[in-house]
């Protein structure tokens, strides 16, 4: 079925994830029929059809017992996954009292929209990104860098969060935390299966090895080794191709939910190539607003370009591309040796009745007050008010 608009795109994409979810527990058995098709090949000298089958027969009573451990495995993932990436990544929550303009930002775009506000946490990292995690309503989160939160403005961290926002409503996050556990599974699977054929190849030389030969075991191992290697490249690009496609998404959601395609493009400008999480594994940096890692020629990279994204934005929702954006030193110190300003002092004050685009806003943030209100009530106040003196009887 085509998809012609942002909401078609959505369930369209949903309904392909749920085929690569599919795709990925069959490959789970593939890889129990590979092993199979290893052991029987290890241990009786046969034709290779005949191996074939008995492995056929080993995988469909193993099959119920790979669920099970499949299942447990996720399982597993579900209630402990957040608890490991804070382990990794060193996020901690916070509250409106220690991150309020974070706070506000992302309590203002869930009112807006009714969506249960997700728990947000905060990296003491220099590098801008940001991520959200969680399976349900009640593990939802959202990760930002403090470097995130120092380097752009209010509308780009907004746009950040509202691109984060629709990760969640979408229901990207779900499958992609539930990708990467299967794509776990395969992998791990798939190094234990080499180790037990590294350490068995030299058992595998001795003895019957003339009869192995003529009876077409060295033939099965070779198909269960290319199953295993298939299976592990496939479960990757499932995983590559469950977060590349939404991105786009994500970054039009973020504009629909703000109004502001403008600090969308800006805050992918400022995150662009300064994202890298060190202590982050790949699995988690394929959450990321932005992954810098990239692989040969694009092909293995799990995000689009920046450019591409950025494009798709002015193509598709407006605004203007400011091309590369450098960073200022926030820390960088002036001629007279005092400390660059914070991001909302110094900045002009609308023209209009309560102030003039000459004079800076007093305070961070807050409107220009006068200093005495416009009609002053008893004390010394001229009688007659503003339309002259008052005509005494």
């Amino acid at each position: 079925m085509a998809a012609y608009g942002l909401y078609t795109h959505i369930q369209s994409n949903k309904r392909r994830s749920v085929a690569l979810l599919i795709g990925l527990f069959f490959l789970v058995y593939l890889l129990v029929y590979a092993g199979a098709l290893l052991g029987e090949a290890m241990t009786i000298p046969a034709p290779a059809d005949v191996l074939m089958r008995r492995a056929l027969t080993d995988a469909l009573y193993a099959a119920p017992f790979a669920t099970i451990g499949t299942a447990l495995w996720i399982l597993i993932a579900y209630r402990f996954h957040q608890a490991m990436i804070d382990a990794v990544t060193g996020g901690r929550e916070v509250t409106r009292q220690e991150e309020p303009r974070l706070y506000n930002l992302l309590e203002n775009l869930c009112i807006s929209r009714g969506i249960t506000m997700p728990k947000l946490k905060v990296i003491d990292d220099d590098q801008l990104n940001a991520f959200a995690t969680g399976l349900n309503d009640k593990q939802y989160s959202i990760t930002v860098t403090s470097g995130l939160i120092d380097r752009l403005d209010d509308a780009e961290v907004e746009a950040v969060l509202g691109h984060e926002l629709t990760h969640i409503r979408n229901g990207d996050v779900r499958m992609l935390v539930i990708a990467v556990v299967i794509a776990g599974v395969i992998s791990f699977f798939a190094e234990l299966i080499f180790r037990l054929i590294f350490q068995g190849g030299m058992r595998l030389g001795r003895g019957n090895s003339d009869s192995r030969s003529k009876g077409g075991a060295g033939i099965a191992i070779l198909i269960a080794i290319a199953l295993i290697v298939l299976a592990w490249i496939l479960s990757i690009l499932i995983r590559f191709a469950l977060s590349r496609k939404r991105e786009y998404l994500a970054d039009a959601g973020s504009v629909e939910l703000t109004k502001n395609p403008d600090a969308m493009i800006s805050a992918l400008r400022k995150i662009e190539g300064r994202g890298e999480l060190v202590h982050a594994n790949s699995a988690i940096m394929e959450m990321c607003i932005d992954n810098p890692r990239v692989g040969f020629s694009n092909v293995f990279d799990t995000h689009p370009p920046i450019d591409a994204r950025v494009a798709a934005i002015v193509q598709y929702m407006g605004g203007h591309d400011p091309g590369p954006l450098a960073l200022p030193d926030l820390h960088a110190p002036h001629e007279d040796g005092e400390e660059g300003p914070e991001p909302d002092q110094g900045r002009l004050a609308p023209s209009g009745p309560w102030g003039s685009a000459g004079e800076p806003q007093q305070g961070s943030g807050k409107p220009f007050l006068p200093s005495r209100p416009p009609i002053e009530l008893g004390g010394s106040a001229s009688p007659g008010g503003p339309w002259g003196p008052r005509e005494q009887k």
